[in-house]
């Protein structure tokens, strides 16, 4: 495997009314670790920081906000109901499918009678498509329904909906994943993604868009619900953070009060839960439902393995809703059971995808394809995601040896989200997942190969294909190929990134409880990664789990105790899927997560990297100069210092303030050099010391300019392009092409008689255009120009406000 580069975000100095806000909130402890990382993360006043910690303070969206689409839907829900309708609940074999089921199963079942009226269909993950299929909707058909309500799927399944309507079936989608070119056939459809993307509910998963609907129709129908909304919160929040989706706005509010929900039901005796199901469940994982990583750790695997294993995934909705006892504790055992399985088959097939990858040469290979027929689908997705994160480079494992029921399972092109998904494929047909880094568009690397393949879908960071067995070594030929031609020279390096600095002593319930400020953690909130320098570990051992039946499963953990010279007292934690062996000896370097033991009743740490101790200077990552004069200065600075492009050591860098800043980040590979090379010829070396981008929308942008061009033709003022830049937050292109939309409105810029060389620091006045004729077509093109040349120039100074430092070494050199 490649070298791991580690990068260390920039701490900068929080200020004291911050820290004192902060402490509030933390009475037993100086609350400087969670402050650092909430100052870090954008929480820099003390509104920001009530609403994200207090969930009863945040003021949640309508479910209405959905607009139309959602009046549509709860106007044919009461239809369905007055008619006496049957409606069946169509939903996905994942935990966010399976939960969102669950919620409509619950929710609707306030409104019609289940089992009688209302029912749920469940795709086998192994002979049926993601999504709607012919012939389940003619199985539904025959049982006389009239209307599916889809959840976390059918937003692209047009030719399903169109068959639906033809049998009479009218259909609601409620969805989160990719939109249709144009709005589907249906009687509503429901997708966050017809929002702006600022919108607080742009983020819901498929559990939190089929509460909102839930929701909407408790609004409509105050008087016939039995059971109060907020019951279904507990799945919401299991939904929420088992698909990985951004716990920001309302994704954040409703994941905060679904898992106090959680824990509250898990309090009480067995007999008296709500969901006796779910707390089975906790207890066979050893959680007690308080933690977000109870669901991404516990909840969430054993919901999912069901259909990785067995297919069939119906019987998780029982176990998530049904209030019988024996027949729930049946279930969990069987989940467990399940999950057991995944982990060891998940163990066997990275043994072998290792075996494979030890004969590629990794310095000549950008996207990793590998294939085999003995490898069980159901768990290809979660070993390529391991070989990708360990690798710095796209993965793509393949079945090659499948069978399918070919009534059942008409292939289709698959949804935005393939997380958990297997496209069924003939006997001919290679079938499997592939998974990306942060630096690739996956999504748009296998499109470009759509001629050599049956199927695929997916979205940046995942996908699922299927193509001819004989067509995998052109395949990986071509795919090949096409992300060198986009990379250009650049190395893919693995990187993994720590957020704060601790030694051995900070651990512990004080600093737990600081961090369990930024719970719920997730995408966009990630829990907080701890770097610990110099430290060493003793009393490590490793042992095979057991299943609930006290069978060994092929996955391995290893326990040990950390030690470092802060403390006498050395601290207890587990290191996944790892042998003590693989530790190395002596004193190292590692990142980790702290967390709570609830089975054992400990604070622990789990390891998620370790190497031989060494600096990061020499390592070239990024560095926390935490007392240097340039992280002294009062801006979110992130600074790079490329240390070894000049004759000054890392030593010698973090003494002294001579280097050059480069602030704004670039938007080409040709900005750095031009600044590299004024920092050769000066001797002095270069600090990329850019702020972390935060952008309005282009439309706002375009507001802001015009209304200033406005002021400036009002006033009479002068100004250069420089100052223009800095006002509008754009770049020169942008700039230009705002300039020429304004002249489409009659608004024109010319050069003052204060001429200043160079030409950027001339001065420009605003006038009215006199000869200005209304041109509504050009006007229109010419802010769309406008618009897109500042999205990409946002898109450009994302990605080289987050590409690694071996990336930019390589590129500039």
């Amino acid at each position: 495997m490649p070298e791991q580069q580690w990068n260390l975000v920039a701490s900068e100095q929080v200020p004291e009314w911050f820290l004192e806000a902060v402490k509030l909130h933390t009475p037993n402890s100086t609350g400087y670790f969670a402050a650092q990382l909430l100052w870090q993360r954008g929480i820099r006043n003390p509104a920001q920081l009530e609403a994200f910690v207090n969930p009863k303070i945040y003021q949640a969206a309508s479910a209405f906000e959905f607009g139309q689409e959602m009046q549509l839907a709860v106007a044919r829900l009461q239809a369905a109901r007055t008619n006496r309708e049957k409606v069946v609940i169509w939903g996905d074999f994942d935990a966010d499918g399976i939960t969102s089921t669950s919620v409509l199963w619950d929710g609707l079942g306030q409104f019609f009678p289940q089992n009688t009226r209302l029912s749920y269909y469940i795709p086998n993950r192994m002979t049926e498509s993601h999504g709607l299929n012919l012939g389940g909707i003619d199985s539904l058909a025959r049982q006389g329904c009239k209307l599916i309500v889809t959840c976390d799927t059918g937003s692209t399944n047009i030719d399903e909906i169109i068959h639906a309507n033809q049998l009479g079936i009218d259909v609601i989608v409620t969805d989160h994943h990719t939109l249709p070119s144009e709005r589907p056939p249906v009687a509503a459809i429901i997708n966050p993604r017809y929002l702006a993307n600022e919108h607080p509910l742009y983020h819901l998963s498929g559990v939190a868009v089929a509460y909102k609907l839930v929701e909407a129709l408790y609004n409509a129908l105050p008087n016939v619900p039995q059971q109060p909304l907020e019951d279904l919160l507990d799945l919401v929040a299991v939904g929420l953070i088992a698909d990985l989706v951004q716990l920001s706005g309302d994704c954040r509010y409703l994941a905060q009060r679904g898992i106090q929900r959680l824990q509250a039901d898990f309090l009480q005796p067995p007999t008296l839960r709500r969901r006796p199901g779910l707390g089975r469940l906790l207890e066979l994982c050893q959680k007690s439902g308080d933690r977000p990583t109870d669901i991404s750790f516990g909840l969430g695997p054993r919901i999912n393995a069901v259909s990785r294993i067995q297919g069939d995934a119906r019987f998780c909705v029982e176990l998530l809703t049904s209030r019988d006892q024996k027949l729930v504790q049946q279930l969990a055992e069987a989940a467990e059971l399940a999950n057991s399985r995944r982990k060891s088959l998940q163990k066997d097939v990275s043994q072998q995808v290792n075996s494979k990858l030890s004969q590629l040469d990794l310095s000549t290979t950008s996207v990793i394809v590998l294939a085999d027929p003995q490898w069980s689908p159901g768990v290809l997705g979660l070993v390529a995601g391991q070989v990708a994160q360990e690798t710095g480079r796209p993965t793509i494992l393949l079945s090659t040896e499948v069978e399918i029921d070919v009534e059942r399972g008409k292939d289709k092109e698959a949804e935005n989200d393939i997380e958990n998904q297997i496209i069924p494929a003939s006997p001919a047909l290679a079938r499997g997942s592939a998974r990306s880094i942060n630096s690739v568009d996956l999504y748009q690397l296998v499109k470009d190969q759509a001629h050599l393949l049956h199927r695929f879908g997916g979205h940046p960071f995942a996908a699922g294909l299927s193509l001819p067995v004989e067509n995998i070594p052109i395949f990986t030929q071509a795919i090949n190929q096409s992300l060198r031609r986009t990379l250009a020279g650049v190395s893919l390096v693995p990187t993994i990134q720590a957020d704060i600095t601790v030694k051995v002593a900070d651990l512990g319930k004080e600093l737990f409880l600081e961090f369990k400020l930024l719970e719920p953690c997730g995408m966009g909130n990630p829990a907080p990664k701890l770097f610990i320098q110099n430290c060493w570990f003793e009393n490590a051992w490793h042992r095979n789990q057991e299943d609930t039946k006290g069978k060994k499963i092929q996955y391995i953990k290893t326990e040990f105790d950390i030690r470092d010279e802060s403390t006498k007292s050395p601290f207890p934690g587990i290191w996944w899927g790892h042998y003590k062996d693989e530790l190395p000896i002596g004193k190292c370097d590692c990142i980790a997560e702290l967390d709570f033991n609830s089975f054992k009743k400990r604070y622990e740490i789990r390891l998620i990297a370790v190497r031989p101790a060494q600096s990061l200077i020499e390592n070239g990552a990024n560095l926390d100069f935490k007392n240097s004069t340039f992280a002294n200065r009062k801006s979110a600075l992130d600074w790079r210092y490329l240390s070894d492009l000049s004759n000054f050591t890392g030593d010698e860098i973090s003494s002294t303030s001579t280097a050059i800043p480069l602030r704004e980040i670039p938007t080409s590979w040709d900005e750095i050099r031009i600044w590299l090379k004024r920092s050769r010829h000066q001797n002095q070396p270069l600090a990329l010391a850019w702020k972390k981008p935060e952008h309005q929308p282009p439309q706002d942008i375009w507001l802001n300019l015009a209304g200033f061009a406005k002021y400036l033709v009002r006033t009479k003022q002068a100004v250069t392009r420089v100052q223009l830049r800095e006002k509008i937050g754009i770049g020169d292109q942008p700039l230009h092409l705002g300039l020429k939309a304004l002249r489409c409105l009659g608004i024109k810029a010319m050069l003052s008689d204060r001429v200043v060389s160079p030409q950027e620091y001339h001065f420009l006045v605003f006038v009215e255009d006199l000869d200005y004729q209304a041109n509504l077509e050009q006007a229109e093109s010419s802010l769309q120009q406008f618009l897109a040349a500042v999205k990409e120039e946002q898109f450009q100074r994302d990605y080289f406000a987050t590409v690694p430092l071996s990336t930019i070494l390589t590129m500039v050199t």
